[in-house]
């Protein structure tokens, strides 16, 4: 109820932009997430409003969100079993893959978005991944090991494609609740919205969304990207401390 009435108040208090901020108004219930030692993950609320063209019939419209991390590169390997053993083998270099990627949807699939429309602007998981270096290379195990990839992020809660998710109120007022999992790496994340008619897209929305380590893990993580010698030093006293303090507590205990 209380992202209804904000997506009311936003389409009623925000000028309108250009042609397609005329048709779509949405606004994110964070654009700040940070990550200390008891984050075990956040959950994103994206909302808004359709505002129709006065006097102009349109056939019905459905709406598209997604959420993207960081591109990154990465390496998928298969692996076989070769004389008794699991080892990897054949594998194939991804050119960029979001670390991590929501999708979610008003209705099917199918019947939001053309193949057409997905391959212009690149919304499914498949799409999103970029291979080109490997297609242009003739391999043709490429579409396997991407969806392999997909396969595994999902897992980890990485990705996912929630169709139906989206509410969407008389063709005017929609919402969805997205799950942001504990894993997330630092970064600017990407929430769009599409609406689309008839599967093509005919509006959208772009908000960005910071992803920061906060407190004692930004200071670690700061220390280890930027002064690594310090961080290796600091880490081994810490780990000789460790080692002398659980020494001298195992011999007190044994009187």
């Amino acid at each position: 109820m209380r992202a209804v009435l904000l997506a009311l108040a936003l389409a009623l208090v925000l000028p309108p932009l250009d042609a397609a901020a005329q048709r779509i108004v949405a606004d994110l219930s964070q654009e700040r997430v940070a990550i200390d030692a008891r984050f075990e993950g956040s959950e994103l609320v994206v909302f808004g409003a359709i505002k129709p063209e006065p006097g102009v019939a349109h056939a019905p419209v459905e709406v598209i969100v997604t959420v993207s991390g960081p591109l990154r590169p990465v390496t998928v390997r298969r692996k076989s079993r070769v004389a008794g053993i699991w080892v990897n083998t054949e594998g194939v270099a991804i050119d960029a893959a979001p670390t991590l990627y929501k999708v979610a949807t008003s209705a099917p699939l199918s019947e939001v978005l053309t193949a057409v429309e997905d391959l212009r602007r690149s919304i499914t998981p498949e799409r999103r991944i970029r291979a080109v270096d490997a297609r242009e290379a003739g391999s043709e195990a490429t579409d396997d090991f991407i969806a392999g990839l997909i396969r595994i992020r999902e897992r980890q809660g990485l990705y996912a494609v929630q169709e139906g998710a989206v509410q969407l109120t008389d063709q005017a007022l929609f919402s969805v609740n997205l799950a942001l999992p504990a894993n997330l790496v630092e970064g600017q994340y990407t929430a769009q919205v599409y609406l689309t008619r008839e599967g093509e897209v005919v509006a959208d929305f772009t908000r960005t969304i910071d992803v920061r380590k906060v407190g004692l893990e930004r200071w670690i993580y700061t220390l280890a990207h930027q002064r690594p010698l310090v961080y290796g030093l600091v880490s081994i006293a810490i780990a000789i401390a460790a080692g002398w303090g659980a020494s001298a507590l195992f011999r007190w205990v044994r009187g």
